[in-house]
Order: C-alpha cells, then structure tokens, then sequence
C-alpha cells in the first residue's frame, strides 16, 4: 500500500501527486488539514518531525521533503525526470528550485500567516503571495528555453513544481499577462492526464 499524507491546496503535496499519477501508481490519500492544524499532531509528528507535508509512505518506507520524493520516484520508477547530461540537469534543477527553493518556502502557510499577523493590519495574505510570487515567476520566465516544457523537449521536475506554482498564482489573482511562456507551458501540462488528475480540486479534503 502506497499511502500520501497531503493536504489539497499543498503545491508541494501537488507536486507529489503528479508524480505518483505519472509513475501509474494507485495510491491512498490521507489528508492532514493544515488550516486546522492537524500536521502538528502528535500523529503526524511521528511521519514528519517538521510538521509539513506531504509524507509518503512507500516499498516499506517512509519519505518526507517534496523534491526528495519525486527524485525517489524518478529512480526507482524511471521517470526520467532528472536529464542525464549535467549541464542540462543542473539548469533544470535550477528551474525546479527558482519554485521550491525561493518562491515556495516565503509563500508557505504558516510563514504568510506568521507575517501577515505581524503586520498587524497592514497586509493582507494577498498582498504577501503577490509581493513573492509575482516577481519569482517574473524570473522564471527569462529562464525558461521550451515551448511546451520548462527545460528541453520532454517533461523535468520543473514541470512539476510549475503547475502547482501557476495554481497558487492564479488563486491570488496575480496577473500572468506578462509570462506567457509560463502560461504556454502550463496550459500544455494541465491536459496530460497525471497533471489533470492530481488537480487540488480533485484531492480529497
């Protein structure tokens, strides 16, 4: 039994699910409600000491970290994510981090909610995912090299940190009139089936 501990709206959980869908795997989802504070249960503390997910529980072990599991999958189910000349897979690698490195962590929920009560009034959630998101993804489109893919011809783990990153933006309302490339490639991505079918709005909640 492969079972993924997530939460619906997680883009890191999002990312998970692409992977699993592209690997062919049929997995049971256990959702851990982050808005109501399930991921620091004792419960859930035990899978993953930082409180975050999503966990995946997988041949007999126990996975944390996103971009640790989809590197897992790819091995282990010859995804081929991950190009094999170096250089193309360190500039993949670069696209795949430019989201889950620098955009993701500062947009995370407890780090916006933290910041926005902090504030005490004068920011919105809103305001915080505009003011990060925005601009990283302003980046990422000078980077891009592909018409129907992030990096290359085929699909990497940026692909799979994209579509969740596009989601969230459009969830804030932040105008993707300036990323076309960005919009171009999503759109291409959102009808294969893995992505389709890991869609938040299809997960469990």
């Amino acid at each position: 039994m492969i079972r993924l501990y997530d939460y619906w709206r997680s883009s890191a959980s999002y990312r998970v699910r692409i992977a699993l869908g592209l690997a062919g795997l049929t997995w049971e989802s256990v959702p851990i409600d982050l808005v109501a504070g399930a991921q620091s249960s004792p419960e859930h503390l035990a899978r993953n000491p930082q409180g975050l997910v999503p966990a995946l529980e997988i041949d007999g072990h126990l996975l944390t970290q996103s971009l640790a599991i989809l590197e897992y999958l790819d091995t282990t189910r010859g995804l081929g994510l991950q190009p094999l000349d170096p250089l193309a897979r360190a500039r993949a690698r670069a696209m795949a981090d430019a989201i889950a490195m620098d955009i993701h962590p500062v947009c995370n929920l407890r780090v916006a909610t933290f910041a926005t009560a902090q504030s005490q009034g004068t920011l919105t959630m809103k305001d915080w995912m505009q003011h990060f998101i925005a601009p990283g993804l302003a980046a990422l489109e000078t980077m891009v090299e592909s018409e129907a893919y992030c990096f290359g011809t085929r699909l990497s783990l940026a692909d799979l940190c994209l579509v969740p990153q596009i989601y969230n933006a459009r969830r804030w309302e932040i105008d993707l009139g300036a990323m076309p490339k960005l919009t171009r490639i999503a759109a291409h991505l959102e009808t294969l089936p893995a992505f389709a079918a890991a869609h938040p709005e299809l997960a469990p909640h």
